[in-house]
């Protein structure tokens, strides 16, 4: 994340116009938390869908707790190297309140800014795991990711660690955030394995229930981008940052637009059939492999990085199904392939940017990340469990821990009142 904007000129109309362009952005990133639950609502059977909606409205009351509680000041309070303070973040408005306007926006909207981040990529988590994982061991390894290992991570990057003193470029979270939820949903999905069935002969039956739900929450997804890569910026007071920022959007429209195309030009050329929640899902890539880098390339680079994104995710998608790892919404394909491609693309329009310095981060948090979350993953797996038995998966999440259904046909009304 970078601002162009120089202390020593901050003014008090800066000041607040800086805060309430993060507040704004800050809303729209809360906004994709919609997003991710409708597609992934969508992207069920019909027997999940309750389950989906309680995982992603806990999910982001749980960031929000554990990033105020510890996750902001391990991130950013006093980094040294690797890690910050343990300690609950609190509100210091000092400084602006007697006309020191250095600090560019105040404190609880950078707060807020980077808890919706954080929720991000707790939500990448939930889709790639459901229709067979329990609903509390989630929310543990939500608190755990979310208070300690993204604000770890955040800490060597954002937070002027030891990834940011090497020099690693991460714009808004293409590793920071889509990767880290994607290596976490890597190992859970392998430690849990695939749902009953779903490479047998019936596999076909676990297509989702409603492609409009997809649909829809892809393009919340969309707009939702706008504030996560524009907000990055950090600032719209000077010209400069308001150019960057208008670049940064443009940009980040036309890889997604390009991640749309490049999916239905493969299924039209390869498969004669246009897959409909892949091409979806290219959308998605395009936008993961822009925000590392969305402020430097032309709209022509803008949009082959967010083409081969998308060709990354079919790729990446591909490759799990040969390997039967069931990932319900294509969360690793999307979030961690194309984010890894979107890193490593940066060095292509930013001349800062050192290749190996791009690799050595994509390692250094793929190889912190896999262990952790494998640890984590393993120990609850082998005390309290992580997946549904076999009969509550065959009746469905549903009613197997809510006791409800998400949708209620009149017809099994009548039958029940008989």
């Amino acid at each position: 994340m970078l601002s162009t904007h120089t202390e020593d000129t901050m003014t008090e109309s800066d000041f607040i116009i800086n805060t309430f362009f993060l507040l704004f952005c800050g809303c729209l990133v809360m906004f994709m938390a919609l997003g991710f639950a409708m597609l992934e609502a969508g992207s069920v059977r019909i027997k999940s869908v309750a389950v989906i909606l309680v995982k992603n409205i806990g999910l982001y009351a749980i960031a929000g707790i554990m990033f105020y509680l510890l996750g902001y000041n391990l991130m950013y309070k006093d980094v040294g190297s690797f890690i910050g303070t343990f300690s609950t973040w609190v509100p210091d408005d000092n400084a602006a309140k007697s006309g020191d306007f250095s600090a560019g926006y105040a404190s609880a909207a950078g707060w807020f800014f980077q808890m919706v981040f954080v929720a991000t990529a707790a939500s990448i988590v939930s889709g790639a795991l459901a229709e067979r994982i329990k609903i509390w061991p989630f929310f543990f390894f939500c608190i755990i990711l979310t208070s300690f290992l993204y604000p770890i991570i955040g800490a060597w990057t954002w937070g002027g660690g030891w990834l940011a003193d090497m020099g690693f470029k991460d714009f808004a979270g293409s590793t920071i955030v889509h990767s880290v939820g994607g290596w976490a949903a890597l190992t859970g999905v392998i430690l849990l394995g695939a749902r009953r069935g779903r490479y047998g002969n019936d596999g076909k039956s676990f297509r989702g229930n409603s492609l409009p739900l997809v649909t829809l929450g892809t393009f919340i997804l969309w707009f939702g981008w706008f504030g996560f890569n524009g907000g990055s910026q950090l600032a719209i007071s000077s010209v400069d940052d308001a150019i960057a920022v208008a670049k940064i959007l443009g940009n980040t429209n036309i890889a997604a637009a390009a991640g749309v195309m490049t999916a239905m030009l493969y299924f039209v050329l390869m498969k004669k059939r246009i897959d409909v929640p892949l091409v979806l899902n290219g959308a998605l890539a395009g936008l993961v492999a822009i925000t590392a880098e969305p402020v430097m390339p032309t709209k022509l680079m803008a949009m082959g990085i967010g083409a081969v994104g998308a060709g990354v995710m079919i790729g990446a998608t591909v490759a799990l199904n040969k390997m039967k790892i069931d990932d319900v919404v294509g969360a690793v394909p999307v979030h961690l392939a194309a984010g890894i491609w979107g890193t490593l693309a940066v060095v292509l329009t930013n001349p800062e940017a050192s290749l190996m310095t791009q690799i050595i981060g994509i390692l250094a948090v793929g190889g912190f990340m896999t262990a952790t979350t494998l640890a984590i993953w393993c120990f609850m797996k082998y005390t309290i469990g992580i997946r549904l038995h076999w009969s509550q998966e065959d009746r469905g999440p549903d009613l197997a821990e809510l006791g409800v259904k998400a949708y209620y046909m009149e017809y099994e009304e009548k039958t029940t009142s008989m």
